[in-house]
């Protein structure tokens, strides 16, 4: 495609992009909401052919902002006002000096980065757009030159796998995406008391701390503020259901009676008011404040906001979210005490079942969930943060299909989680003592949320974090994360216990083996690519006494030597090896019987398999290509040994210590 009567481009194809490509494939998932209706009517242009002089931004601030088009993805349109109130989180988002329309460089494509599981990704899409006729079909910006909300739209649907997947979704998600912070949803609604009473439980209603705007005061310039509604308010019919807007201020105004009131100034993402309170156009309420006054605040109203003031607020919106304001030195700033947290650490964690998803404290395998060192410094303002992996199937770079869960239709994407805290007086403890104690800290229920977060002021010394799902056997991977005013390490507490019993009749035999990804030799990536079967290949037996038949347990554990903070996302595959052949005469074609995938940013990832006697390959590997790092394989197979009947006795009685855990100072 030529680019649009730009007499730079002219000679010059403009690039398109075969991984989102401008076909239905990238607007549609399993077309079950109501953009399906689309299906053969979208049509694909560069702005360029929309509009004469393309731009990215609008000098007017107010035309920057987006506009809801026919997808729902108003949550992620309410977290893009940060990035235009925040210029340095702007530019980590959407780099700038990027050639642009009527630029000699520009070649139709532009860079994104968007923060996920710990890492900032980057996303290249080129700049075609749907359309219905020559009008785009979803966000743009008020001003009909602007292009930055479209293309950023674009980009997140990629990372997602189509639009159709940005239909419906929680504003903290899409905040959290965009910074690389925090955010939090807190409840406008009023707690029951039976609630209060309730035990820790499966709960999809999280006790949330409810909305109190004299606590943010501290961080009102900077926070970002979004509400939401789950039903039709009386003052807002056109709402509908599960709707989000964004708070743009909130001040408190002197009336003319002498009595203040708080006055806040909402935006919806449909670009239209739909709001029929006392603060609107010339709403009853603004004969109460002084004219002057009244006439200042209408004046900043833009098109698509709307003045109300606390009452009406907290009685026609459900939930509010609130993100925690970063420095443009990349720290968290406290939404609590508008402290900066200038210390942080992340780990990743997974729960596996059968070694390591232990169910709620209801259960009695909770001691081994994952658990987790926090050494505090000094006393301080502390954040915990508890971030699962939403449940993908990765079929591609971007493109991903949600895992079939029978069980748990309702809440397909994450598991019900929760995160507790103890302090730990001495270096050694007795664990089973400790837990029988109610933690310092905790999210109180587990919830069915992306990301939990838990808040405290704690005093110098060494805490346990044990992160869990509800329901045991329940797995997924997942993030800690630390954000502290004061200095802190984070370490993982190593379980070096087997995810498969040793059972009476057989030992366990464990090989190590160590490797290298070499850049252009044996650093061939993943399956997605041709050099896959360049990765080291390490070749073993299972069991070759030709007295057992059936199935042998072997567990496999892949560990990357890199630092945490800077991990490659790792995996594995087992091939069978043909009888009486090699492993270089594997059939480039065949199907793993066994694999450790989806790649993931962590130390170790492990399978544990029941294996047919014979013979077998193990081919480690990083997602892409041309990573290189060292890597330790360990391989335990049980053997199947007859046991011994003894009449020996045992001299003197054993003292049994349980779950005894040694700290790391």
């Amino acid at each position: 495609m030529k680019g649009g009567g730009r007499a730079e481009c002219a000679d010059e194809a403009l690039i398109e992009d075969p991984d989102f490509p401008s076909d239905d494939t990238s607007l549609f998932f399993d077309s079950s909401t109501p953009i399906a209706r689309l299906q053969g009517r979208v049509t694909w242009r560069r702005p360029q052919e929309i509009c004469q002089s393309p731009v990215l931004f609008s000098d007017n601030i107010n035309l920057g902002h987006a506009k809801q088009g026919l997808l729902g993805d108003c949550w992620f349109l309410c977290a893009c006002t940060v990035l235009l109130k925040n210029k340095h989180l702007l530019n980590k988002v959407l780099p700038p000096d990027q050639p642009q329309w009527g630029d000699s460089r520009y070649r139709g494509s532009f860079q994104f980065h968007f923060w996920q599981q710990g890492h900032w990704t980057e996303v290249t899409i080129d700049d075609r757009l749907p359309c219905i006729n020559s009008t785009l079909c979803f966000s743009r910006c008020h001003s009909p030159t602007a292009f930055w909300i479209a293309l950023l739209e674009k980009a997140y649907a990629k990372l997602h796998g189509s639009y159709e997947r940005l239909w419906a979704g929680q504003v903290s998600e899409a905040l959290v995406d965009l910074t690389g912070g925090l955010a939090e949803l807190w409840s406008l609604g009023d707690f029951g008391s039976d609630e209060e009473q309730r035990p820790e439980q499966d709960s999809d209603q999280v006790r949330r701390r409810r909305l109190d705007l004299n606590l943010l005061d501290p961080v009102k310039d900077d926070c970002v503020l979004s509400c939401s509604t789950h039903s039709s308010p009386g003052g807002a019919s056109e709402l509908g259901q599960y709707h989000a807007l964004t708070v743009m201020e909130w001040l408190d105004v002197k009336k003319v009676s002498g009595s203040e009131v708080r006055l806040l100034r909402i935006r919806n993402p449909w670009g239209r008011c739909c709001w029929g309170g006392a603060w609107i156009g010339s709403g009853a309420g603004w004969s109460s404040v002084d004219p002057s006054c009244a006439s200042e605040l209408q004046a900043r109203v833009a098109e698509g906001e709307v003045w109300l003031d606390e009452a009406e607020f907290m009685s026609q919106f459900d939930d509010v979210t609130v993100g925690y304001p970063i420095s443009e030195e990349g720290h968290l700033k406290s939404i609590y005490t508008g402290s900066l947290l200038k210390h942080s650490h992340q780990l990743p964690g997974r729960w596996m079942k059968g070694h390591s998803a232990g169910g709620s404290r209801n259960s009695s395998s909770y001691g081994t969930n994952p658990k987790f060192w926090l050494k505090v410094s000094g006393r301080g303002e502390v954040l915990v943060s508890l971030l699962q992996h939403r449940k993908w199937r990765v079929t591609e770079k971007y493109a991903q299909t949600p895992l079939d869960d029978s069980k748990n239709t309702k809440h397909q994407h994450y598991q019900a989680t929760a995160l507790h805290m103890w302090k730990v007086e001495k270096k050694r403890f007795n664990l089973s003592r400790l837990l029988n104690k109610p933690p310092c800290a905790s999210t109180h229920c587990h919830a069915y949320e992306r990301e939990v977060v838990l808040h405290g002021q704690l005093e110098p010394g060494y805490y346990l974090l044990i992160p869990s799902t509800y329901q045991p056997g329940a797995e997924a991977r997942f993030l800690i994360r630390v954000f502290s005013s004061s200095s802190i390490s984070l370490s993982a507490l190593k379980s070096p216990a087997p995810s498969l019993p040793l059972t009476t009749d057989g030992e366990w035999e464990t090989s190590y083996f160590r490797g290298s990804w070499v850049e252009g030799r044996t650093a061939g990536g993943s399956r997605n690519f041709l050099s896959h079967w360049q990765n080291p290949c390490f070749p073993f037996i299972v069991c070759d006494d030709p007295t057992v038949t059936s199935g042998v347990n072997v567990k496999i554990t892949l560990h990357q030597s890199r630092p945490d903070t800077d991990l490659y996302p790792v995996g594995f595959h087992v091939y069978k090896v043909p009888d009486g052949a090699s492993v270089q005469t594997i059939p480039k074609d065949e199907d793993p019987v066994a694999s450790c995938v989806p790649h993931c940013y962590t130390q170790d990832v492990s399978l544990a398999v029941s294996l047919p006697p014979g013979a077998y390959a193990i081919l480690p590997s990083t997602y892409e290509p041309d990573c290189s790092a060292n890597f330790t394989l360990s391989l335990a197979r049980r053997i199947h040994r007859k046991v011994m009947k003894s009449q020996e006795r045992l001299g003197r009685a054993i003292q049994e210590v349980s779950h005894i855990s040694v700290m790391q100072s």
